[in-house]
């Protein structure tokens, strides 16, 4: 081998490849996306997974005259109160600050976290619980008022529930759709907004 020849391996040995650079690179791209792809998939699937149940209880925040029709619902009432699908826990919070020991129910973990940080925030950690359970397996016999936001598929089969497992002057407070069989002693609001009043005494 000539000493030019010696001289060019020298120097192709001394240049970076191109080829090894792009591969780790794009090693460390995958890895990035992966852990990227997963922690969204940790976070979402919360959220998403309710479609995937029999009935579907979607995450839909409380507005603010819906808030107010179920306080108002609530006056001259006392005692202990659920929410079953507490959500963001805004319902279960605003019924601590007028008295009532309020619990919510919430398989969305996040959810779950939230609220309880919410409710600390608020200096009510001691009146509220927020417990992550599957409605349908929590029971609800303890309980003074109920608060449900459900929807249509769903209420029925929430109204035998009801009957079965509430104590006779139960208080429940149905939101968006009303139970289908029982006669409501009263209502709050109008439209989406609504709430149904049912006393269990009276079923």
């Amino acid at each position: 081998m000539s000493v030019s020849e010696i001289e060019i391996n020298q120097f192709e040995s001394s240049v970076p490849n191109p080829k090894l650079q792009l591969s780790t690179t794009g090693k460390i791209l995958i890895g990035v996306t992966g852990g990227v792809a997963l922690g969204l998939t940790v976070i979402c699937a919360p959220f998403v997974s309710p479609a995937l149940r029999k009935f579907c209880l979607p995450y839909i925040p409380a507005t603010n005259e819906q808030l107010s029709n179920i306080l108002s619902a609530l006056r001259g009432r006392k005692g202990t109160l659920l929410d079953l699908g507490s959500g963001d826990g805004r319902i279960v919070i605003e019924a601590a600050k007028n008295k009532f020991v309020s619990d919510g129910v919430e398989l969305n973990p996040w959810l779950v976290l939230y609220s309880r940080f919410s409710a600390l925030k608020n200096g009510l950690g001691s009146q509220t619980k927020f417990f992550r359970r599957d409605l349908w397996k929590y029971d609800v016999s303890k309980y003074d008022n109920i608060v449900i936001f459900g929807v249509e598929q769903m209420m029925a089969d929430l109204e035998k529930k009801f009957l079965k497992e509430c104590k006779p002057e139960c208080n429940i407070i149905a939101c968006r759709f009303p139970l289908p069989n029982l006669r409501p002693t009263r209502t709050v609001g109008h439209g989406i907004d609504t709430v149904w009043i049912y006393d269990i005494r009276d079923s």
